[in-house]
């Protein structure tokens, strides 16, 4: 009787430990969530320096934002913004993303499909985009 009681105790002792090692993941997965959620947001609400400012910083370095194409986001319109498949690795993730964009001066809507990269930095704890702002232009 007595073994059987230390049994029951080992099971959920390594119970309990394999459930701890799954959760040590939930963690970096909350915050790759929020990240995204705040990406996506600043992109649907045209707020484009709120989205510069989660970027990687080694990318904003060589990349800067010119005020030319700053003000070439301010001509359009975001109408839509779709998820259309992820993959979420240790320390790297990847979205396709599928943006309708109104140009304000022509009222023309068009789609096009758009490639997230992101980075976890273990330092900081925080998830950064580096593949840059959409490119609406692209193939214009």
């Amino acid at each position: 009787m007595i073994q059987a009681k230390s049994w029951r105790w080992l099971l959920v002792a390594l119970l309990g430990a394999l459930l701890a090692g799954c959760a040590t993941g939930q963690p970096k997965m909350s915050a790759l969530d929020s990240a995204q959620y705040a990406w996506s947001a600043a992109i649907r609400w045209g707020d484009f320096e709120g989205a510069w400012n989660l970027l990687d910083s080694e990318y904003r370095d060589k990349h800067p934002l010119t005020d030319l194409e700053l003000s070439r986001y301010k001509q359009v319109q975001v109408s839509g913004y779709h998820e259309l498949g992820s993959q979420v690795l240790e320390d790297r993730a990847r979205r396709e993303i599928e943006i309708g964009v109104i140009n304000r001066n022509t009222m023309a809507e068009r789609s096009l499909r758009y490639t997230e990269e992101w980075r976890y930095d273990p330092a900081t704890k925080t998830w950064w985009v580096t593949s840059g702002l959409p490119d609406f232009w692209a193939g214009e």
